[in-house]
């Protein structure tokens, strides 16, 4: 089961968190209607590539990537969205889509947009059809990933 590498970081490091299973979910919209939650308390990570260097990005579900922001946050000179040929093989155990916003599980550098805000997130967990809810202080103290500003509405 994809979630389970997520699921024994989480155990390992004594954080609640909640599982869920639901009908499939491609979009953090989907994901927030089969969740009821609002779209913004859907974690989505958005990989990106800044100058030579692979960056996982997670964002609200409501919000954008502005790649001129996220390159100068960065400090790189250009930023892209990276292709799946480009990530997707470092996320051998999850499907196409449906990475979980652990960067550092897969060997990622990771950092969080300021607008990821509120007391839980809900993200897919290697699947879509399954997520995983926490609190947003865990999450931030587990990872502890740099935010920046990095989104547009």
């Amino acid at each position: 089961m994809p979630a389970e590498r997520v699921r024994r970081f989480l155990l390992e490091h004594g954080i609640p968190y909640k599982t869920d299973t639901h009908p499939v979910a491609y979009t953090a919209r989907e994901a927030a209607l089969v969740e009821h939650i609002p779209e913004h308390q859907v974690a989505k990570p958005v990989m990106l590539t800044a100058d030579d260097r692979l960056v996982m990005a997670v964002l609200p579900g409501d919000r954008h990537v502005d790649l001129a922001k996220a390159a100068a946050a960065l400090g790189a000179n250009t930023s892209r969205l990276a292709t799946e040929a480009e990530f997707s093989p470092l996320f051998p155990d999850c499907e196409r889509g449906a990475e979980p916003p652990f960067g550092a599980l897969y060997d990622v550098a990771m950092v969080v947009d300021a607008q990821l805000r509120g007391p839980r997130i809900t993200f897919n967990a290697g699947t879509h059809t399954t997520s995983i809810s926490m609190a947003l202080d865990d999450y931030l103290t587990l990872t502890k990933a740099q935010v920046l500003d990095l989104t547009v509405a």
